[in-house]
């Protein structure tokens, strides 16, 4: 099972509105298509207060990586190019992949 983290930086005077695209759009859209499921939200701890803004994290559980290189050519792209279109500069993301390891 591989882990698909997006890790979003948000300023704050577009963190209302860019929370709930997150929650109402992005993540039901990533979603539909059966891919990308049980997603999972977090807010990243600031090590100091953050006045430019705060980190979320999103992770959806994926089957492997060749589903997940699918998913994002024929689906991530395009709702990262809506977020950026929406909130352009005042959201920025990076993305990591996982590999649950057996305990």
């Amino acid at each position: 099972m591989i882990i698909y983290n997006i890790t979003f930086h948000i300023e704050k005077d577009i963190l209302p509105d860019c929370l709930n695209f997150l929650k109402s759009i992005y993540i039901p859209l990533a979603t539909q298509s059966g891919f990308m499921h049980s997603p999972r939200m977090h807010r990243v701890l600031p090590h100091v207060d953050e006045e430019e803004g705060n980190s979320y994290a999103i992770q959806f559980r994926v089957k492997n990586v060749d589903t997940l290189n699918y998913w994002i050519e024929q689906e991530g792209l395009r709702l990262s190019h809506e977020l950026v279109r929406r909130f352009g500069s005042k959201v920025i993301g990076f993305t990591t992949v996982l590999e649950e390891v057996e305990l």
